[in-house]
């Protein structure tokens, strides 16, 4: 069967109404869709993109929300990634006239890096080591209440990056996966009680390197992309692929993603994987043995619908949704 004509994707810009470094996305369906990002900053739409209502959370100005988890056109979760008390959860549930502060940080040296929800009730959130365990906290409620696990160890200076709200994910009903600045891979089949660890070869020799994001197509094809985001255009060592649930991760034999990525989608109506970063988008449509580049702008992350529509955000304000030419 022959894959779709690449040159058919690209991604046309939206106005957004905003200048805000956007970090988080996240689509319900077709129409609506809703981004988060710096300065206290969300969107949504409710028209696929052609207009946007953007707003700032009362009171947190100051605040970076790298990760949003969208319910339905009214509800929608925030996650703002910052040291200590920076790092909260808010939630709202009516289209952003109001917000409730759902979860605020209580260590001092934690940072929250990502929230992943298996339905609008059940969902987790993951922030980097204190006291030598990754901080978890899962909420059975729609968020009302948050109740620490006890993390896997952490080996030192090992850490997460909150660059898409994408190097923690969920799948199935208990599973949940997230990746590392050492390029490890935690997994856990009983909603985060427990968790096994798996080094891939994605580059960690620096600070800015690790894996940034994971996306899963099945019960056993993932894919782990990152890099190193003080290089951006470097392509070596940049992507890791599972095809036995996450037992192992292997290099691709071929070409790679065009540089550092910061977020990867497996997009099943178009039967490819998509990947984003500061340098460009990619696509695969061989289980990421190979990767064509189609597009050179700077993208945080990016969210599809089960029917192939997908959203796309980044620095200064930029919104896109991938089109056909």
């Amino acid at each position: 069967m022959h894959a779709p004509p690449l040159l058919a994707l690209t991604w046309s810009l939206l106005p957004s109404g905003t200048t805000a470094s956007l970090r988080g996305v996240s689509a319900v369906d077709d129409r609506v869709v809703w981004a988060s990002g710096s300065g206290g900053t969300w969107l949504r739409t409710t028209n696929s993109g052609k207009t946007w209502t953007a707003g700032q959370v009362p009171g947190a100005g100051k605040l970076d929300f790298r990760d949003v988890y969208a319910v339905d056109a009214n509800a929608a979760y925030l996650l703002a990634s910052g040291p200590g008390d920076q790092s909260r959860i808010y939630k709202t549930m009516d289209a952003g006239r109001t917000w409730t502060l759902q979860f605020t940080n209580p260590d001092q040296a934690g940072f929250l890096d990502a929230i992943a929800f298996w339905d609008p009730q059940h969902g987790l959130a993951f922030g980097d080591p204190v006291n030598g365990r990754f901080a978890l906290f899962v909420t059975a409620s729609g968020g009302s209440q948050w109740k620490r696990l006890n993390g896997p160890m952490a080996i030192p200076q090992e850490g997460a990056f909150a660059a898409s709200g994408t190097c923690l994910i969920v799948t199935g009903t208990h599973d949940a996966w997230f990746g590392t600045s050492a390029a490890r891979v935690f997994h856990s089949t009983d909603g985060g009680a427990t968790w096994t660890t798996v080094q891939t070869p994605i580059r960690h020799d620096s600070t800015a390197a690790g894996i940034f994001s994971l996306a899963f197509a099945d019960a056993r094809h993932g894919i782990a992309v990152g890099g190193d985001y003080m290089h951006t255009e470097l392509s070596e060592q940049n992507i890791a692929i599972t095809s036995d649930g996450g037992r192992t991760w292997a290099e691709p034999p071929a070409n790679h993603p065009a540089g550092y990525r910061s977020a990867v989608v497996y997009v099943p109506a178009r039967r490819a994987w998509i990947s984003v970063g500061s340098s460009g988008s990619d696509i695969s449509h061989d289980n990421g043995a190979t990767w064509q580049s189609f597009d050179q702008q700077a993208w945080n992350a990016i969210s599809f619908t089960r029917a192939g529509k997908g959203w796309a955000v980044g620095p200064k304000g930029a919104v896109a949704v991938l089109s056909t030419r």
